[in-house]
């Protein structure tokens, strides 16, 4: 019986696991997708997700790549790619991924927040500040999210004082 289940609802599964946080079920029903269908785009785009949720830094830097190229315009893959890639400390190429997905992609909030923090991480204070103020432009909670991230503590002095 298990076997006549389509890739669309093992997808489905899978997601309704991720959200569950059942880490296992979910990647147990994306294996069982036939080998042929493993390369569809919702299929990979589900993998990346399971992937960022157990914390899998390489296999969604490889399969966000993937995702982007074939959909340029997930903003979600092109955020997963440059996060894992900070998470791996390979903060310049997180920031490269970002400035490409930004002509795509030019008012996605979480974007310039990232390149803020990426920005500040490798000391250019004065560019995070300016993606900082792109990002609160977009939507304000960026600002209070800034007073406490750790990746922005080279401008906390900065933000403190605008109050």
């Amino acid at each position: 019986m298990a076997a006549n289940i389509s890739t669309r609802r093992r997808v489905e599964y899978a997601r309704g696991y991720l959200e569950l946080n059942l880490f296992a079920q979910a990647a147990a029903e994306l294996d069982a997708i036939p080998e042929e269908e493993g390369e569809e785009l919702d299929v990979a785009c589900a993998r990346v997700d399971l992937h960022m949720e157990t914390k899998e830094w390489e296999r969604v830097v490889s399969g966000a790549r993937v995702v982007c190229a074939r959909k340029p315009a997930s903003e979600r893959a092109w955020i997963a790619w440059a996060y894992a890639l900070r998470e791996l400390q390979r903060i310049e190429e997180a920031k490269d991924v970002l400035l490409q997905a930004e002509r795509l992609h030019p008012k996605c909030g979480v974007l310039h927040y990232n390149l803020a923090c990426y920005f500040c991480l490798l000391g250019d204070v004065a560019e995070a500040e300016r993606r900082l103020t792109i990002a609160g432009e977009l939507d304000d909670a960026w600002i209070q999210s800034a007073l406490e991230d750790p990746d922005l503590r080279g401008m906390r002095s900065r933000l403190t004082s605008q109050d």
